[in-house]
């Protein structure tokens, strides 16, 4: 789907710069788009590699362990029953990890390992659990407290100082963050009581 969604752009730009007589432009940027897009992920391969082996390290040296206890009180309140000392537990601190220092990339991985711990756990496979929904939207507004990528790219074209938008990046991140379990745990509640209350059908077979 999203290569034709890349295909359909650019044949968009082609047409548009013939009929606005900007085919030179256009040339220009698709065979100068290539060089910019790996000079791009070099620069946040040198963050990501520096973030993602500190996350490794403090992985294998129990910091994850020692961060699941300090985190205990707030993993129950989040996800209540959770074992806070499992698989599950682990990863989706590392997760939060990642994304707390900016590092979208690096939580991908660990929130695709902590939605299978996830999967395991729940008892009706059919269907997503409170649990996993709660880490879904958590996952995706997820809270910032150092926008690594944002910086780095910030810095690559030439913001004077890529930090300054840190006000805005934890306030902005905190409230979603803060807005989407909220309306996950209100609407996860909603949608167990419809299942309560459903009645099961009794169906007639004819012979």
């Amino acid at each position: 789907m999203l290569n034709k969604i890349w295909a359909g752009i650019m044949l968009i730009s082609i047409a548009a710069g013939a009929v606005t007589g900007n085919l030179d432009n256009v040339t220009n940027a698709l065979l100068g788009g290539g060089s910019e897009a790996i000079k791009l992920c070099m620069t946040l391969g040198g963050a990501m590699c520096l973030w993602g082996g500190i996350m490794r390290i403090a992985d294998k040296g129990g910091l994850t362990l020692c961060l699941s206890k300090v985190m205990a009180p707030l993993m129950r309140l989040l996800f209540p029953g959770l074992d806070t000392s499992g698989e599950a537990c682990r990863t989706i601190l590392m997760n939060m990890a990642a994304n707390f220092l900016g590092l979208g990339n690096a939580a991908t991985p660990l929130g695709l390992s902590a939605m299978k711990s996830l999967s395991k756990a729940n008892p009706h496979p059919d269907r997503a659990s409170t649990h996993m929904i709660t880490f879904v939207v958590l996952n995706t507004a997820s809270i910032q407290f150092l926008p690594t990528t944002v910086a780095t790219m910030r810095l690559k074209y030439g913001a004077d100082n890529p930090l300054d938008i840190l006000p805005a990046v934890w306030a902005t991140s905190l409230g979603a963050a803060v807005i989407a379990v909220f309306l996950s745990r209100l609407l996860s509640a909603k949608g167990n009581n419809r299942q309560t209350h459903l009645k099961p059908v009794n169906k007639k077979v004819r012979i």
